[in-house]
């Protein structure tokens, strides 16, 4: 749960720009965009091979610097 509390003084554009912020970090935003459609669990497998492959390829790329 993103919460931000704020006082009587505190701007309105302040909150929202705080809120965000959390929301970003805490990866609400990803989640909303992928279950925003039905996603085929063969393609939801395809996915997360793919990205598993990046994170492989990645941790090679740094292990012979």
């Amino acid at each position: 749960m993103v919460e931000v509390v704020l006082s009587e003084n505190d701007r309105l554009d302040w909150a929202l720009k705080k809120f965000r912020r959390k929301m970003l970090r805490s990866g609400r935003f990803k989640d909303m965009k992928k279950k925003r459609y039905y996603e085929k669990p063969s393609e939801a497998r395809k996915r997360k091979a793919a990205a598993a492959r990046r994170r492989n390829a990645r941790a090679r790329r740094r292990r012979t610097r």
